[in-house]
């Protein structure tokens, strides 16, 4: 069973059944008007350089594995790590450049993370990506793809399980669009969870593609 936990904005920590803690773009919480992400990661997975997103000494363990806008394969233990380069706009990076997209697979589940990505992903990146298990997506608009632009996306990959993130919470200093704009495109079953983290396996992964939302506490 693979623990994953929403500690807001784009900052994710997946437990793996060993024990193991990867934690994907924090932050530090002050900065963007949040809480500061509690959790202290063996594995530290950075999309790319932004400061909402590359706060790595807030959540590294000493000794900790730190890898920033990482392009490859890599194999951690029993976790491998994919990053594959993709856009931060629409114009191939030209405004404000290129991000990696992470693909984690432990425990058998694969889990995307997209980033800040800014165009609806196609080619080699919409293959890799293709019928992954988890795809934690953002939503807000502004900075990354808009809320229509990440339901084409979502029926274009077919994650079984699909998780928003990065959209406006209370609090937050970013104009972000809201996590309702979203949903109104959305067709998909969708599950509101009163808590920041679910519990996943391969076993347990969902029939129909579904939206899971998680609460940010």
């Amino acid at each position: 069973m693979v623990k994953i936990t929403w500690h807001g904005h784009a900052c994710f920590e997946i437990v793996a059944s060993d024990g193991t803690v990867i934690v994907i773009d924090p932050h530090d919480g002050h900065s963007i008007g949040l809480k500061r992400p509690r959790v202290q990661a063996d594995i530290v997975l950075a999309t790319h350089d932004h400061f909402d997103h590359n706060a790595v000494n807030v959540v590294a363990k000493p000794g900790a594995k730190i890898l920033k806008e990482f392009i490859g394969e890599e194999s951690i233990g029993n976790i491998k790590i994919t990053g594959i380069k993709a856009y931060h706009d629409k114009s191939k990076g030209r405004l404000r450049g290129t991000i990696s997209v992470y693909i984690i697979e432990v425990d058998g589940l694969k889990i995307g993370h997209l980033g800040d990505i800014g165009h609806i992903p196609e080619g080699e990146l919409a293959e890799k990506l293709k019928n992954i298990d988890v795809l934690l997506i953002p939503i807000g608009g502004v900075y990354t793809i808009e809320p229509f632009e990440a339901w084409e996306t979502i029926k274009n990959l077919e994650p079984r399980i699909t998780i928003p993130m990065h959209y406006w919470l209370p609090g937050m200093t970013l104009p972000l669009k809201t996590l309702d704009e979203f949903l109104g495109y959305v067709k998909f079953k969708v599950d509101r969870v009163e808590s920041n983290s679910i519990e996943v396996s391969k076993e347990t992964l969902p029939e129909e593609p579904k939206v899971i939302v998680l609460k940010y506490t």
